[in-house]
């Protein structure tokens, strides 16, 4: 299996089409926003056009109104993956949601669902409160956890509570995770970061002139929950707040950028310290030459 992962707007979607069409692969989504049927120019998913040069998979293929975790997505790219192999094709992920790609290859801790009302009590708590509960009842992940990452704060705080066990201890028996019975040829794309900064830039522009206001239009006409992940997507609430009168333009157009800036430095630190240190690294701006030779080299 190949993987190419990375930050927003390095080049990702292009080369897996180049390999695709070169070793008569099938492109799977590793990303958890291109996912969603409501997100096709918000997410950067590729164009219709693109898609039809290759087989893809898990594109845009649920609706904004549900929230697609990381387990459903490993499972369905697992399902993809050994189908591909079924029928003798390169099984070719594409993305850079750092989560996913771990759950699918080191498999995801059991454990149990979590009980309601303390699910409803922790997510209410301020995330400073939350922190401060964490460390009281599990200070391994309080000193692990940024004080103000709401998210991965709840969830630790969510399941010591629920469980009586700290979330450490669950994640040391993973299951599901395919790593260990997978031959993979992986590759990660950490242009200059300048130069990735000024496509992020440019990209967010042409998504506005592309009609991703439209696409905002429709998603608040369906009146989605605002914690949904469609509804959180970078682009969504800047838009909004536009179209609701909140700010003008040049304010939305500035937020827009500094958000799609802000989320590919976020996944270019990931990225750069997290996968394992055996895995290729590409530092140059991917062209149509480098490109010739990251596929060649994909399929060694």
């Amino acid at each position: 299996m190949a993987l190419i992962a990375g930050p927003t707007a390095s080049g990702k979607s292009a080369l897996a089409i180049r390999l695709a069409q070169a070793t008569d692969g099938i492109v799977i989504n590793a990303d958890a926003s291109q996912v969603y049927a409501d997100l096709q120019l918000l997410s950067a998913r590729p164009s219709d056009a693109e898609m039809a040069q290759a087989p893809h998979r898990l594109f845009g293929h649920i609706d904004g109104a549900q929230a697609c975790t990381a387990a459903r997505w490993a499972a369905e790219a697992r399902a993809e993956i050994d189908a591909a192999h079924r029928v003798g094709r390169l099984p070719i992920l594409v993305g850079g949601t750092g989560l996913y790609l771990r759950t699918l290859l080191d498999g995801i801790a059991p454990v149990p669902d979590i009980d309601a009302q303390i699910r409803a009590e922790v997510r209410a708590l301020p995330v400073a409160a939350a922190h401060a509960a964490l460390t009281r009842e599990d200070p391994q992940a309080a000193a692990r956890l940024a004080p103000a990452d709401t998210t991965r704060v709840a969830r630790a705080l969510e399941v010591v509570r629920s469980t009586g066990r700290p979330l450490a201890q669950w994640q040391q028996h993973k299951s599901g995770g395919i790593g260990q019975r997978i031959t993979l040829s992986p590759l990660i794309l950490l242009p200059p970061r300048d130069w990735l900064i000024a496509r992020c830039d440019l990209r967010f522009g042409q998504m506005i002139e592309q009609g991703a206001v439209t696409e905002v239009e429709a998603l608040l006409a369906r009146n989605l929950s605002p914690d949904l992940p469609v509804m959180r997507a970078i682009g969504v609430p800047e838009i909004a707040s536009w179209l609701d009168g909140a700010i003008d333009c040049e304010t939305m157009l500035e937020r827009g950028r500094i958000a799609t800036r802000q989320y590919a430095k976020r996944q270019y630190t990931w990225f750069s310290r997290q996968p394992p240190s055996e895995w290729r690294l590409e530092t140059r701006q991917v062209n149509d030459e480098i490109s010739d030779d990251l596929v060649i080299k994909l399929q060694q």
